[in-house]
């Protein structure tokens, strides 16, 4: 089977892109993984892109483990990029699990979505039972073994723990980023972020993401971040989240709806042989 499909990313953090509006390609987990799978074709997540009636499309996001995900905020972004070129305009509204989202391509590859506003209670995250979702009390060990303990939940889309600690390099995000993705307290798992706050516009960040791993950046993770560190009064209102391969700019409004800038790139057409 020969799928025409696009590859896109938002600061490495990569996707497998298929058009499913014209000629629909059904997809078995195995097939999806087999695409994800870095010795094949290799991405972060898969995304389907399917009609939708009401806005200019509805998609559909798979991890590399095959699972579907709620949300995807640079694949949005990627998506929103493709379609508003093939429409020549530039707001793009884009139906997901999580909502409609809204994006506004600003030129010189810069797209922003809005990503909406964030869920705090321990049920919507979810969590196995009733806790404080600022501070979970979890406890991670350092590379010298030190115990530490926090943890806040947020869920924009799908589910994320945020630990804010003094030294990211301290902290083996390999090692502690599956312990936390299952551990019990999260019935439908979660994304795991260490995170320093550097001033109140500035968070550096390592992140795990729930079913793919580890990621170059994510999206979700960065509005979460952002979000978590307004809460605990570490942050401001615009904050930048840095990654390894560069930043993702959020902005929490006066409706506290979470919004996300940064670079897409180019758009590549490829083949994939199944």
């Amino acid at each position: 089977m020969d799928i025409k499909a696009f590859k896109m990313d938002g600061l490495g953090n990569d996707f497998v892109i298929i058009d499913n509006r014209q000629k629909i390609t059904d997809l078995s987990e195995e097939q999806i993984i087999k695409i994800c799978d870095r010795n094949f074709v290799g991405c972060d997540q898969l995304i389907l892109i399917e009609k939708d009636n009401t806005t200019d499309a509805r998609l559909k996001f798979f991890n590399s483990d095959g699972g579907e995900s709620g949300a995807c905020g640079n694949g949005t972004r990627c998506v929103a990029d493709l379609i508003s070129k093939e429409k020549d305009n530039k707001t793009i509204i884009l139906t997901t699990l999580s909502g409609n989202l809204k994006s506004k391509i600003l030129g010189n590859n810069l797209v922003t979505t809005e990503i909406g506003n964030a869920k705090t209670k321990w049920n919507e995250i979810p969590l196995l039972y009733k806790l404080n979702t600022l501070n979970l009390n979890i406890k991670i060990n350092d590379i010298n073994n030190k115990e530490h303990s926090g943890g806040t939940a947020i869920n924009v889309g799908n589910p994320h723990v945020i630990f804010f600690m003094n030294e990211i390099e301290n902290f083996d995000i390999t090692k502690i980023g599956p312990k936390i993705e299952s551990h019990k307290m999260f019935p439908e798992k979660c994304n795991v972020t260490i995170a320093k706050v550097i001033n109140k516009n500035l968070i550096k960040v390592k992140v795990w993401e729930r079913g793919a791993g580890l990621t170059k950046a994510c999206g979700t993770a960065a509005c979460a971040t952002a979000y978590a560190g307004k809460l605990n009064d570490l942050t401001n209102n615009n904050t930048d989240i840095e990654f390894e391969t560069g930043k993702l700019s959020i902005f929490i409004d006066e409706k506290n709806s979470i919004h996300m800038k940064g670079p897409v790139s180019d758009i590549e057409e490829i083949l994939i042989k199944l």
